[in-house]
């Protein structure tokens, strides 16, 4: 993989695509070129059923994301008063659509724009030296974008504290506020990564398919809502390939062996 002047690298290898924000002497920050890069790359790989996840991650290992690029010529804040929706939400949105496992490799700095990255993603692995934070009011703007997502990650009073202070949090908080799942040492980081990925790309690519699809959608109902529609999803699943050979293997006490239909 040569970098270039590509603000974006993408790798494929065999089942796994890795996508790499390619501004470190930018902290990787998010121009507009990026944000539509993404989102491209994110798009086009929802749709390709040989691939079984995203990793995603900045270059170098200072900063996996400092957020939107503040230079008055990146594009990040060139918005067009004319049109309903801007790009970075619609990388979210796009993101949100995918049913592939999306994984954030934390690398270093995830702050402002980086948060909404990692609050995108399905799973996270953190170095242990990187920093959390929202420091938007800094500059005299809020996290709005962000807030859509985080607000429902995180626990609301320590949400609130990060919007309004704009102070960073540690790996460890992070972790115990539910941004991550593991903190490892930088020298970790990879092989925490192809932990996580090894134990992902063994499961049905049916079942996650199905279940990212349907956590989505029973997001946004009250819950007897969502258990009708569990309902009838689960009743849709047993019909399919994955499930049947998942059964048939768990019988047979074999390992299964998935289609991905």
């Amino acid at each position: 993989m040569t970098g270039g002047d590509k603000v974006l690298l993408a790798e494929r290898q065999d089942a796994v695509l890795r996508l790499t924000i390619n501004r470190p002497d930018a902290r990787n920050a998010l121009s507009e070129q990026v944000i539509l890069a993404l989102t491209d790359a994110l798009a086009g790989a929802c749709g390709d059923r040989g691939l079984g996840a995203v990793v995603l991650t900045g270059a170098g290992d200072r900063a996996f994301c400092a957020g939107g690029d503040l230079k008055p010529d990146s594009g990040t804040f060139g918005f067009d008063y004319s049109m309903p929706n801007v790009a970075f939400a619609d990388l979210l949105r796009t993101a949100a659509r995918c049913t592939l496992p999306l994984i954030a490799r934390i690398n270093g700095h995830c702050v402002a724009g980086g948060m909404g990255l990692l609050a995108m993603c399905d799973m996270a692995v953190t170095s242990s030296r990187a920093k959390f934070g929202l420091p938007e009011v800094r500059i005299g703007l809020f996290p709005m974008q962000v807030a859509a997502l985080l607000q429902h990650l995180m626990p609301p009073r320590k949400f609130a504290e990060l919007c309004i202070t704009g102070e960073t949090i540690g790996a460890e908080e992070a972790l115990a506020f539910g941004l991550v799942n593991h903190v490892v040492e930088p020298e970790e980081l990879d092989a925490k990564v192809e932990w996580l990925l090894a134990h992902t790309l063994d499961k049905s690519p049916t079942a996650i398919r199905l279940g990212k699809y349907a956590l989505r959608q029973m997001a946004e109902m009250n819950r007897e809502q969502a258990l009708a529609y569990a309902e009838s999803q689960i009743g849709t699943m047993v019909m399919t390939e994955d499930a049947r050979e998942g059964m048939k293997a768990f019988l047979e006490k074999r390992p299964p062996s998935w289609t991905g239909r």
